[in-house]
């Protein structure tokens, strides 16, 4: 009896034994984690060599809430979470984080419209459009913008767009919650096509989990969100994706670099921030009397023509301008500036945007804003030649900062151990951009003009977008009191595309007299969510 239970046990371990080796075997059949394409065959991996660059697929924090929009109570689902994006080569790369906000009472979600919302930097999270404007819940902020109070609550957003569109907010790589994964170059993510491929490979992802293919789709990009925007729009739309938008909103936009450069020979960016300095001006009443005393959009339009016709010109003369039409300008820049004759004179009538927000208000020992003219600080040293500090982005950065983290783990549930970066550190960021479909035909990507030949310009990738795909439409956002990405930039970029008749009524315009960011201005809030409502109702027909 002893012998046959003693052999019975050996029996029984080796069994358990065999089948506890087999493990490793089965799991190594199991599907992969990516589809085989067909005709294309796939390398199969071990268990440990997959195991060492994919992380465990961390679960999404889903929560539900309801916020009041135009009277009317609209419940929705908040999902928190992580997608592994692929590098071009098709190998995991990186983690990307978003909280996405789809809206419960909709029988059927095939029509309702999705929109991909991103800040720039680059180097910045989504911190700002994510609780400054569109997304359900907001910073607590008075009706200029200046928050209630320190550290600030998220309180309910009665201009989201949330009743209108389904919104994902997704941080770039290195920002926010988002990184790269272990073994990783983060320097691989930190460029402009680089930057791109990330961000199109999520959206890829997301529209596969979450069966929205049949949504129409938006993008929305603030700042240098909106580069990446014009970048996506040809990305997305190339033969590895096939991703057609249906719009695409520039908020604070820059596609042409040239337009923001004070380099030596760059005439072109003295002239396209003087009606910001115009609007500016006006704001803190410096103008003389003739101006002062009018509409600020009457008085934008005179500063527009003068910019174009008579300051763009003389400029380009250069030191072969008459001395009396020198004096002519000067005065003239004087007006429509709220700065000394002399001053301009001695600046050789070329106001660089710091020494301009340093001059304006230098009696009152005041600087302005370059995010939004409308704020002021002081600096300690008021005779420099430019400020210390941005007083606009100051004032909101720790309240939006602690209300975000307050918000994330205690409504969302979603905690992490690393920081959440509300700017990360994305230098070197690659400038170096070409996309295949604009280089030469029988050259190679090295033989052909790139951004490092000059300024980064991705116009022309939009405007191709839209020359393929009709149904493409495109809304800017533009703040008066930007001085970051100055209005008049946006409108000579769009003319020079050259657009015209079906191309040029696929994009509007909208004017807002407030900043860079000017969803922290209740009343521009208001306007801005009433314009984009309208302007996604007419993009997705």
């Amino acid at each position: 009896m002893f012998i046959k239970t003693k052999t019975f046990l050996k029996v029984t371990v080796l069994i358990i034994l065999l089948l506890l080796t087999s493990i490793p075997v089965m799991s190594q059949t199991n599907p992969p984690t990516r589809p085989e394409r067909s005709g294309q065959t796939q390398e199969v991996q071990s268990p440990e060599t997959r195991k060492a660059f994919i992380p465990e697929n961390r679960a999404f924090s889903v929560t539900r809430h309801q916020v009041v929009i135009d009277g009317k109570a609209v419940p929705y689902t908040a999902t928190a979470g992580e997608i592994t994006v692929l590098k071009p080569d098709e190998t995991p790369g990186a983690l990307m984080f978003f909280v996405a906000y789809t809206r419960d009472d909709v029988k059927d979600k095939s029509s309702r419209p999705i929109m991909f919302c991103f800040n720039g930097g680059p180097g910045s999270s989504t911190i700002w459009l994510h609780l400054g404007g569109i997304g359900p819940k907001r910073v607590a902020m008075d009706d200029n913008g200046y928050p209630l109070k320190t550290p600030a609550v998220a309180a309910d957003n009665e201009f989201s767009l949330l009743d209108v569109t389904d919104l994902v907010f997704v941080d770039a790589v290195s920002t926010g919650y988002s990184r790269p994964l272990p073994g990783q170059d983060r320097s691989q993510f930190h460029g402009v096509e680089e930057d791109g491929n990330a961000f199109a490979d999520f959206i890829r992802q997301f529209l596969t989990r979450f069966d929205r293919w049949s949504s129409p789709k938006f993008l929305l990009g603030e700042s240098y969100g909106t580069t990446r925007a014009a970048v996506l729009s040809g990305i997305l739309q190339s033969r590895t994706h096939g991703i057609y938008l249906n719009g695409i909103i520039l908020l604070s936009s820059v596609l042409d670099f040239t337009t923001l450069s004070f380099a030596p020979g760059n005439n072109l960016s003295y002239v396209i921030f003087l009606p910001h300095y115009t609007a500016t001006a006006w704001y803190h009443k410096k103008l003389p009397a003739v101006h002062q005393n009018r509409e600020l959009e009457a008085v934008l339009t005179e500063a527009r023509e003068f910019a174009a016709n008579e300051y763009l010109p003389a400029l380009f003369k250069g030191n072969l301008l008459p001395p009396e039409q020198f004096e002519t300008i000067a005065k003239k820049i004087s007006e429509l500036t709220g700065l000394s004759v002399e001053y301009v004179k001695n600046s050789n009538l070329r106001i660089r945007h710091d020494r301009f927000a340093k001059e304006l208000l230098r009696e009152r020992r005041l600087t302005v804003g370059r995010l939004d003219s409308r704020f002021t600080g002081k600096d300690s040293d008021a005779a420099g030649e430019s400020y210390e500090y941005d007083p606009s982005s100051a004032v909101i950065m720790g309240s939006f900062s602690s209300s975000l983290n307050n918000y994330l783990g205690t409504m969302l549930n979603y905690k992490k151990e690393i920081s959440y970066a509300v700017y990360g550190n994305v230098q070197p960021w690659n400038f170096n951009f070409q996309p295949a479909q604009q280089r030469l035909p029988g050259l190679t990507r090295s033989q052909t003009r790139s951004s490092r030949d000059g300024f980064l310009n991705v116009a022309e990738t939009l405007r191709q977008a839209m020359a393929e795909n009709t149904a493409l439409k495109i809304f800017c956002c533009n703040g008066y009191y930007d001085g970051a990405t100055p209005f008049f930039g946006t409108e000579y970029t769009f003319s020079q595309l050259m657009l015209d008749g079906s191309f040029k009524e696929r994009v509007r315009m909208g004017y807002y007299e407030a900043g860079h960011m000017m969803y922290i201005h209740r009343p521009s809030l208001k306007k801005l969510k009433h314009d984009l409502a309208a302007f996604i109702a007419w993009a997705s027909r």
